[in-house]
């Protein structure tokens, strides 16, 4: 009897940390703008004998996995993508004192390069989510007097750089949209058009990013294996050293 990952899942309860990456599940859900907020309706209690409950919400709401079709015609939908690729090593580039001065901040092909220079290099098939801290704010759309929402996001060299050079998996944020809003509302999803374009996932608005260190950690993502699905609210979870 193999009992090895057993004894690696005791090892795991003992000696490192899980992390909850994911956003609760409700109407009060932050979500991208443009769409509605879920609603919830109780359709049987207990005087019957059980509770259940009808959702009705967007794919992309909350916490959310987008599968490449999302934006390309043709590209992998989510039960295409492997369960292989729901188990990553997890990297994390913090940019989010730069964020608190600019909230329209684009992570950098430096900001990457300066990581590495310190942890090493980003390992092929890895994970890699941007920590801005944005998902501790109340207004994560956060929009000016004229009605424009300002939130960060990635730059097109620096995913190209982790995409071509790095050869990552996959790729995750804590705002609603991968190009920053500004970059999105002057330009369009570029950015996002690109990753999913590149045969990746991504994770949007993921949560607690500032309690996973820079590397070590294993990153879970679950989500439903929805046929021909775009995308769906996901479970993420990091499980990560202690030390």
């Amino acid at each position: 009897m193999n009992k090895k990952l057993w004894e690696q899942y005791a090892d795991w309860k003992e000696n490192y940390r899980f992390v909850d990456l994911t956003h609760e599940l409700s109407p009060e859900t932050p979500h991208w703008a443009g769409f509605p907020a879920m609603d919830v309706l109780r359709l049987f209690d207990y005087p019957v004998g059980f509770r259940t409950h009808e959702f009705r919400l967007v794919s992309q709401y909350g916490t959310h996995v987008d599968a490449p079709v999302h934006f390309i015609p043709g590209g992998r939908e989510l039960q295409d993508i492997a369960v292989e690729e729901m188990i990553l090593p997890l990297c994390v580039i913090d940019v989010s004192a730069k964020v608190a001065d600019n909230w329209d901040y684009v992570t950098t092909l430096e900001d990457i390069q300066e990581w590495e220079k310190t942890y090493g290099e980003i390992p092929a098939g890895s994970f890699v989510a941007v920590r801005t801290d944005w998902s501790k704010r109340e207004d994560m759309n956060n929009y000016d007097d004229e009605g424009n929402r300002h939130y960060p996001g990635w730059s097109m060299e620096a995913l190209k750089y982790l995409v071509e050079t790095r050869n990552v998996a996959a790729i995750g944020h804590e705002p609603a949209d991968t190009d920053s809003a500004t970059n999105a509302r002057e330009k369009g999803f570029l950015c996002e058009i690109y990753v999913l374009e590149q045969n990746r996932y991504q994770v949007e608005l993921m949560n607690n990013l500032s309690e996973v260190p820079p590397v070590g950690s294993l990153i879970f993502c679950g989500f439903p294996k929805a046929k021909n699905a775009a995308g769906f609210t996901a479970r993420c979870i990091a499980i990560c050293p202690k030390d």
